[in-house]
């Protein structure tokens, strides 16, 4: 792969991490009935949707400026690994959100590394 289209590939990858979270932090802070019942499947008050909304949403800002990439994947990280936890806590292995959960973390690194031009 050309140097050009992996730094593309990496862009796009960031695009794809960066509008899911976005995505999933606005829904938590906006529209937090539509994911009532999954919070209560896993065991998490509803309240918290205020609190985790601008953390989701402050990572994938961290994430999508090229000067704070690194902290904000580091961060997506952690997010991404406890809603991995949290679902294998309540017996979901291998749940389409855990498996999501696990491709966006990796495209989160991965985007990161084929962005990077050394």
């Amino acid at each position: 792969m050309t140097l050009q289209r992996a730094v593309w590939a990496g862009r796009i990858m960031r695009a794809f991490v960066v509008i899911a979270l976005v995505a999933d932090g606005t829904v938590q802070l906006f529209a937090p009935a539509r994911i009532a019942s999954m919070l209560q499947e896993t065991g998490f008050a509803m309240e918290l949707t205020r609190v985790v909304g601008p953390i989701i949403l402050a990572c994938a800002i961290l994430y999508a400026i090229p000067a704070t990439a690194v902290l904000g994947a580091i961060l997506v990280t952690g997010f991404l690994g406890g809603a991995i936890c949290a679902h294998v806590r309540i017996g979901e292995l291998g749940s389409p959100p855990e498996v999501i959960s696990l491709l966006l973390g990796a495209m989160t690194w991965g985007g990161l590394y084929l962005r990077d031009p050394r």
